[in-house]
């Protein structure tokens, strides 16, 4: 009852020992090597500073190529010249990604330009868009770190928590303020992301207070209040959705808040927990899970719900096995019950039901649209999320020119573009002339029905995970399968494309239309059969087709759905999962020979 429970609430979320294990217990005693590394870095100080300052190697002493991603950053190499520098007997071409904290993909025009610049002085010259919201650059060099973390941070953003064992980017939708409630969806992306950020003072040390850092110990009464001396077993992930619109994939986030209005004003958020799209090939254990309703939270207690889960995480999560370390391991083991009561027990209270969730689908917010103040909004599509000039569309140099004129808001989506804000009505034709002048087209039709709705990882050559390309192989897929449906009259139809180098899973491949998994270097698994409201999960459908075999493997499929679709409305997810995969694989070998 009630009056049991709050007597057994004895731990609360700003422990930092759990019931059953200490934090501290779970270092060299009985941790993975990780765990060890977090917990001997002086809450993610390590030996950050002296590497940083030793110029003799372009690379970071073991173990601090770990520490390091707690502030943003992986230590990464050129793939594509691995062979060669090694035939020539010289070392790997070494280099870091510096990736951007943006809750919410919300930037400033400032903070956009700061973005471009450092693109241009210190990395490979693009800017990349994440399927988390934020900024990615690539090619940092180690003697440019210093200065390209501050001058992130002198505009007023950051990357600690970009990366690591932490609570990661918050996501939310996108779409800029056309009501109040967009906005209060949007900050509550933005206080948790405050709330659940480390509070160690290491990141202030050694990335802007630079050459003072080197002796500097860990304060005496330095705590992290939240995570602990060892942070949590693996990272964590957070969505914040609009009602009707999962623009945030919300059921693949360890926490997913689900807004409900009534009569235009939020009530609260239902909360599911436990999604994860990260699985070893291989290996029947690991594997992709969505989302589970958990609770429904008021606005006024969504953050100290959160950090209750948050918490159960912490000292419950696997830290033997960083595989099995995800929250949604411990949520699909201990069960959705065990897991409110957990939460129960640390909160001193019970937690409401979860309410039904209703879907509209998925809105990209592509195009020009009315802001409630009447002012316009344009998005517009970035192939893969890569910000660059081309010979035929000069994305960058055009965002750019655009920014400087006209100083609009700037919202990241979490399919990998980009929109313009709080545009006024009488700059549109200058803005749309401006683009066309850079070859970008304001028309989202223009990117095609399969192109506009595909996402990418970056995957080779950067990626130290990657089996396959990803990014640098996605576009021709694309076209060939949008040349293959024009040709059997499909032309115009929508159709998702999801494709990852590893199956680790960054942009989500389990679900959409189609998801492509790299296996082995030019070798993917087919995944087929989720919805276009990303609710369910796609399945395998072929192991290790060939990327050349990828659109020929897809065609017959898509003549089958062309032909045997209940109807119109019927998408090819929709039709895969009602017909089976079995089913495909006997009438498509047959359409395929005849």
């Amino acid at each position: 009852n009630q009056v049991d429970l709050l007597k057994g609430s004895t731990i609360m979320a700003t422990s930092n020992e759990s019931s059953g294990k200490s934090l501290v217990d779970l270092g060299p005693g009985g941790g993975s090597g990780v765990e060890r590394i977090k917990l001997e870095s002086r809450h993610l100080r390590g030996r950050l500073a002296e590497d940083l300052k030793d110029s003799s190697t372009p690379t970071l002493s073991p173990g601090q190529e770990q520490l390091i991603k707690f502030h943003g950053i992986y230590q990464q190499e050129d793939r594509d010249a691995r062979q060669a520098r090694k035939a020539a007997g010289v070392a790997k071409e070494y280099n870091f990604m510096v990736r951007s904290r943006i809750p919410g993909g919300a930037v400033t025009p400032e903070q956009y330009l700061t973005q471009d610049d450092i693109a241009g002085r210190f990395a490979n010259g693009t800017l990349r868009i994440t399927t988390r919201q934020g900024f990615q650059l690539h090619g940092v060099l180690k003697g440019d770190l210093q200065p390209t973390i501050q001058s992130i941070n002198e505009a007023l953003l950051s990357t600690l928590a970009a990366c690591g064992d932490v609570n990661r980017n918050v996501m939310a939708c996108a779409a800029p303020v056309s009501s109040r409630l967009h906005s209060q969806v949007q900050e509550v992306a933005h206080k948790l992301a405050m709330h659940l950020a480390p509070k160690s003072g290491a990141y202030h040390e050694i990335w802007i207070d630079g050459e003072s850092v080197a002796t500097v110990e860990t304060p005496q009464d330095e705590s992290e209040p939240l995570y602990g001396d060892t942070y949590l077993p693996r990272k964590f992930k957070i969505g914040v959705a609009f009602p009707g619109d999962n623009c945030v994939d919300i059921y693949t986030q360890d926490v997913g808040l689900v807004a409900e209005l009534d009569n235009e004003e939020l009530v609260g958020f239902t909360v599911l927990i436990g999604g994860g799209m990260g699985m070893t090939h291989g290996k029947a254990e690991t594997y992709p899970r969505l989302a589970t309703p958990l609770c429904f939270a008021t606005p006024e207690e969504v953050v100290e719900i959160v950090e209750s889960i948050v918490t159960v995480q912490r000292d419950f999560g696997d830290r033997t096995n960083r595989k099995h370390a995800r929250m949604k391991y411990l949520v699909e083991e201990r069960g959705i019950a065990w897991f409110r009561a957990e939460v129960e027990r640390r909160l001193g209270r019970f937690l409401c039901a979860a309410r039904t969730i209703e879907w509209h689908g998925v809105d990209d917010h592509l195009g020009w649209h009315q802001q409630a103040d009447g002012r316009l909004f344009l998005g517009l599509w970035v192939e893969n999320g890569r910000i660059k000039d081309t010979p035929s569309i000069r994305l960058r140099a055009g965002l750019r020119r655009v920014v400087e004129t006209f100083s609009p808001g700037i919202r990241l989506t979490g399919q990998q573009n980009i929109l313009l804000t709080d545009i006024e009505p009488g700059d549109r034709a200058a803005i749309e002339a401006m683009l066309a002048e850079h070859g970008i087209q304001a028309d989202p039709d223009a990117s095609g029905n399969v192109g506009r709705h595909a996402l990418s990882c970056p995957a080779l050559p950067t990626c130290g995970l990657a089996l396959s390309d990803a990014e640098r192989a996605l576009p021709d897929v694309v076209r060939q399968v949008e040349h293959d449906m024009a040709e059997i009259g499909l032309s115009g139809e929508k159709l998702s494309i999801r494709m990852t180098g590893c199956p680790n899973g960054c942009a989500r491949p389990y679900m959409g239309d189609i998801g492509l998994v790299g296996k082995t270097r030019d070798v993917y698994n087919v995944y087929l059969g989720g919805d276009w409201a990303n609710t369910r999960m796609n399945t395998l459908f072929a192991p290790s087709v060939r990327l050349e075999e990828l659109a020929p493997t897809l065609k017959p499929l898509l003549v089958l759905w062309r032909d045997e679709r209940e109807d119109d409305d019927e998408t090819f997810g929709d039709f895969v999962h009602r017909v089976g995969p079995d089913y495909l694989r006997s009438a498509g070998a047959v359409s395929q020979s005849a």
